[in-house]
């Protein structure tokens, strides 16, 4: 709980991962990534109840060995690759709700594919969402210049193209000014933004910014970059 504002965490973990085969359920330093997720859920003194959303027995019990309740499971039609996260964060507040008897002011979203998140990131997004007034605080990485939307290309019918006209006149990446993307580490989102405005970037959305290199898993490569930057943590 925050300044008297109840805090619900979700984890979302559904089974039909394509690019690693139940991923949730794969192991980084002996625990599954959705056990990872569970960890944090109680280490953050803010959140009052965390759940975990899947439709997958075998990703509940190991959430539930972990620590993080699975009172429910998540329907066929919201369990697709095609499924947005306010989709699962709208089914997963409003089963929460009604299994406990009472609401939520604030829901945070924790992915699982995020497990070098620090606590400390958790708790400030939450603080930065009720002390700032904010419908909605995403915790974001800064995009290596790189990657950088000005330096990326298209490549159509054979023809090669600047994704963005503008990337013709970038010659150094001084010129670039700074972008983020979201890392998976927090959602931070107010109950009306969730019900009311049908969304979980709201109009007024701010960030907390995580620092350093972060890795969120969507291959096989991302689980041995994880794997390694842990052995460097504790070299």
């Amino acid at each position: 709980m925050i300044e008297g504002k109840k805090v619900l965490a979700v984890v979302p973990a559904r089974g039909g991962s394509k690019g690693i085969a139940l991923k949730n359920l794969r192991t980084i330093g002996g625990r599954s990534l959705v056990a990872l997720a569970g960890d944090a859920t109680r280490r953050v003194p803010e959140i009052d109840r965390a759940v975990v959303s899947t439709d997958h027995d075998g990703i509940a019990k190991a959430a539930a060995e972990a620590g993080l309740d699975a009172p429910f499971r998540r329907p066929p039609e919201l369990s697709g690759d095609r499924i947005g996260d306010w989709d699962v964060l709208n089914h997963a507040l409003r089963a929460t709700e009604a299994l406990d008897g009472r609401q939520y002011d604030i829901v945070v979203m924790l992915q699982p594919t995020s497990p070098l998140r620090r606590i400390e990131d958790v708790s400030a997004t939450i603080k930065k969402l009720v002390s700032g007034g904010y419908d909605a605080v995403w915790t974001v990485s800064e995009t290596d210049s790189k990657a950088h939307p000005l330096k990326q290309l298209t490549l159509i019918d054979g023809k090669l193209d600047y994704y963005d006209a503008r990337g013709a006149a970038i010659i150094a990446r001084q010129q670039l000014g700074p972008v983020y993307h979201r890392n998976g580490i927090a959602y931070a989102i107010t109950r009306a933004c969730l019900l009311a405005q049908g969304t979980i970037k709201g109009e007024r959305t701010g960030a907390h910014i995580v620092d350093g290199p972060h890795i969120s898993i969507d291959t096989e490569w991302d689980i041995d970059l994880v794997e390694f930057a842990l052995q460097k943590c504790r070299a």
